[in-house]
């Protein structure tokens, strides 16, 4: 939803907690249908053994066996400066915003996610806290060989492979960087995509004064990604003459 459009239904309400509470209870029932299973396939879920057997023959095809899943952040602005320790939130483009760390399958779609983290914080920070990063060795989420390709920002590990932050003119590093780019695109679109299709993500419009409302901005980031997968799922396309995606 555009701003303009938002503050369009405020007018025609009149009644700025009402949106909220209308808003409130859109999230809870999502979030409800997804742990009732309800909407089954479009849920926020890691995938199976046959879903990653799946998508690590797609990026074979693409030179890495074994990737089951591209890994990238990117910000979410505020557009209120949060009232406890604002400036730590204060990030390189010079606003406010939440970290939020995105893991996507070759369809763009969204497998697993962790946000909450402070924008000033670098991707590598924040994928270190997210419960992710501790099972990074399960034996459940991957299989042996299978891993995450992520950008120089992350750290090579067996279960993450990542580009070289520095070349210094060796070619085959050069190579090597071309390629996981060529691969990793597709995380760049999915997240492109997802802001494009809910512009409340370009700016949320809170101010954050205290764990209730921190809550609050997690539960829009999450309720957009479920309805992002629920279009990925129904083979919605989105294409640059809908709207240009940002990368």
């Amino acid at each position: 939803m555009s701003r303009d459009s938002f503050y369009c239904i405020l007018d025609l309400i009149g009644d700025h907690s009402s949106m909220v509470n209308y808003t409130n209870r859109v999230m809870i029932a999502l979030e409800s249908c997804m742990r009732q299973k309800i909407c089954m396939g479009q849920e926020i879920a890691w995938p199976d053994r046959q879903g990653q057997a799946t998508i690590a023959e797609h990026f074979a095809a693409l030179g890495f066996p074994g990737c089951v899943g591209l890994v990238d952040g990117t910000l979410v602005k505020l557009s209120h400066r949060p009232r406890d320790d604002g400036e730590t939130y204060f990030n390189r483009k010079s606003n406010y915003s939440l970290n939020v760390q995105v893991i996507c399958d070759q369809h763009k779609r969204v497998i697993y996610f962790f946000a909450g983290m402070l924008g000033s914080c670098h991707d590598l920070t924040c994928f270190r806290r997210s419960g992710l990063w501790w099972r990074l060795g399960s034996a459940q989420l991957f299989n042996r060989g299978q891993y995450l390709l992520g950008d120089s920002g992350y750290v090579p590990l067996e279960r993450l492979v990542c580009s070289y932050k520095r070349t210094w003119g060796d070619m085959d590093k050069l190579s090597f960087n071309t390629c996981i780019a060529h691969a990793r695109v597709g995380n760049e679109h999915c997240i492109g995509i997802w802001k494009a299709r809910w512009h409340s993500l370009k700016e949320i419009r809170t101010q954050l004064k205290n764990a209730r409302e921190n809550a609050y901005v997690i539960r829009w980031i999450r309720c957009c990604i479920i309805l992002h997968n629920f279009l990925i799922l129904r083979n919605d396309e989105w294409s640059d003459e809908d709207h240009p995606i940002e990368l």
